[in-house]
């Protein structure tokens, strides 16, 4: 039984103007910008599709042709949602450049002219359908595999917008009967299954996001930005893993910041927390882009560094030196920003509690020694299974503390 194109368009339109209200309430809701602009482009959508449906038998074609700029602006909106959800500003010109062409071509190009104009009005859908694409494909810190469901789906749009329209008035441009054929239908369920389909896709990105920020939440301490432990034990399990396939040496260092606890008693937590900022912000400008750094503790910092311990050595002295040298003041009285660190190296695939370990043995020397220093160790053994190997034959290794300060290194068994 043949479907009566009439109401398709009114089912698309009922359809849009459902979706719409539900994106504008979670939009609202949720409070996410991109939402509220998807939700109006659909209501504006729905808006002229009615219009057109309803009108274009009253009003004439012509006439009723002029609604069909306010589905081009929800088009605009569509892109524009795009870069709002991947943070960038809207293109206001570009809102309106669809809507201006298409009103100009009407009064423009006279009235026989009209399959034309139809596929001028077509090929500006069809062009805000490839700016979206490209819009929800820009963003890359995904696998492209995850980003090709939300740029195929507007361009399989756009093509099958143009496809009845260039085949109608370009092929068929004097058959009355084509408008109400075959291919005329199959757009109208298109336009369901569109509005439909991109909804799906606009919460499958938007859960993503917010998966993605709940992870990042997880895995940050909120003062500093930096990692948290949890975090920073992930990050420098994929380090170690990566640097142990290309046989390289990972370092990692401990912070301590020294008489924290009295710059807590003297000034108060506040300044205490700035403190903990400022060392963190020296961190960051101390370290490389490919060093990996966490918040451990309360005033312990942890950093990762893919190298070897002599270049380590130097990094925390940088660091220590950078922060010795801020010279901070509270109430006019000033802060010692001191900090005491600890060092450990080891060749590829050294697990990072064992690393940990070494270091935090080293910062136990360093506080021991006057604080204010960098110090580093290497223990024996270097692996955990090789401790496990040795627990097993009985015979523990005695671990070796190498103390490095002011260009000076030794090396010294510790007792045991």
């Amino acid at each position: 039984m043949p479907l009566d194109i009439s109401t398709l368009y009114l089912v698309a339109t009922l359809v849009a103007a459902m979706l719409g209200g539900m994106l504008l309430y979670f939009g609202r809701h949720e409070k996410i910008a991109a939402l509220n602009w998807w939700g109006c482009a659909y209501l504006l959508g729905a808006v002229s599709v009615g219009l057109w449906t309803l009108a274009a038998p009253l009003l004439g074609e012509m006439l009723a042709s002029v609604f069909n700029a306010i589905g081009l602006v929800a088009c605009g909106m569509v892109w524009n949602a795009a870069r709002v959800f991947h943070g960038r500003r809207p293109n206001w010109g570009g809102l309106c450049l669809g809507a201006a062409a298409w009103i100009a071509a009407i009064f423009a190009l006279p009235a026989d002219m009209a399959p034309l104009r139809a596929t001028i009005g077509a090929g500006i859908v069809a062009l805000y359908a490839v700016f979206t694409a490209y819009e929800l494909g820009t963003e890359r810190r995904k696998s492209v595999q995850r980003r090709w469901p939300a740029m195929l789906v507007p361009l399989l749009h756009g093509f099958a917008l143009m496809l009845p329209i260039v085949l109608g008035n370009l092929l068929h441009a004097h058959d009355r009967m084509f408008g109400s054929s075959i291919w005329v239908m199959i757009f109208a369920v298109e336009l369901v299954l569109y509005a439909v389909g991109t909804v799906f896709l606009i919460f499958m990105l938007v859960s993503e996001r917010a998966v993605a920020a709940h992870k990042v939440a997880a895995s940050c301490d909120p003062l500093t930005g930096l990692f948290n432990r949890r975090g920073f034990s992930e990050a420098t399990g994929r380090m170690i893993e990566r640097e142990a396939k290309a046989g390289r040496p990972v370092t990692v260092m401990i912070f301590d910041i020294d008489h924290f606890k009295s710059i807590n008693d003297r000034f108060g937590h506040p300044a205490g927390d700035e403190v903990l900022k400022l060392f963190a912000g020296v961190m960051t400008h101390s370290l490389r882009i490919t060093d990996l750094t966490g918040r451990i503790g309360g005033e312990e910092f942890a950093a990762m560094l893919p190298c070897n311990l002599a270049e380590a050595m130097l990094v925390a002295e940088r660091v220590r030196e950078a922060f010795a040298d801020c010279g901070i003041e509270v109430d006019e009285a000033p802060v010692a920003t001191t900090v005491s660190i600890g060092v450990a190296g080891g060749p590829a695939g050294t697990e990072l509690d064992v690393l940990l370990a070494a270091a935090d043995t080293a910062l136990y020397q360093a506080k021991r020694g006057g604080r204010n220093r960098v110090e580093a160790a290497e223990e024996e053994p270097l692996s955990l299974e090789r401790g496990r190997r040795a627990a097993v034959s009985g015979f523990t290794p005695k671990p070796s503390v190498r103390v490095a300060r002011a260009g000076v290194t030794m090396k010294m068994e510790v007792a045991q």
